[in-house]
């Protein structure tokens, strides 16, 4: 069975450091970086994990995932929120929308792959 995860980001350096930790442990990473766009992404890759970025060009993160949340296909898909501003609103309003786990730019290596691990069932 192949791990795979859709990484939807528009910050090079983050796409580059987080597809690097993620295929070294053996996922088979995607990545996109239009928000407008993402949701035809998400259905034609049809991935175990999503990376999302609050801040994407086209629509947000948060607009991103409510709409994956309103859809029975993807609404249980594991959608990890990935974004600059770590303040307790947005932790809170990423949590409320229905995102399966929050993190906040800097990340660790370490913390990165253990919270997508986390989000698929063995």
């Amino acid at each position: 069975m192949g791990k795979s995860v859709l990484l939807i980001e528009d910050e090079p350096n983050i796409v580059e450091a987080i597809s690097f930790i993620l295929s070294r442990d053996g996922w088979k990473v995607s990545t996109h970086a239009n928000g407008q766009t993402a949701l035809a992404r998400i259905m034609e890759t049809q991935p175990d994990v999503i990376i999302l970025d609050v801040m994407l060009p086209g629509a947000s993160g948060y607009d991103i995932l409510s709409s994956l949340r309103s859809e029975p296909k993807t609404r249980e898909l594991p959608v990890l929120v990935l974004t600059a501003h770590g303040q307790d609103g947005n932790r809170e309003m990423a949590e409320e929308m229905g995102a399966s786990r929050f993190m906040t730019k800097p990340f660790s290596n370490v913390d990165m792959l253990e919270a997508v691990r986390s989000l698929v069932v063995s």
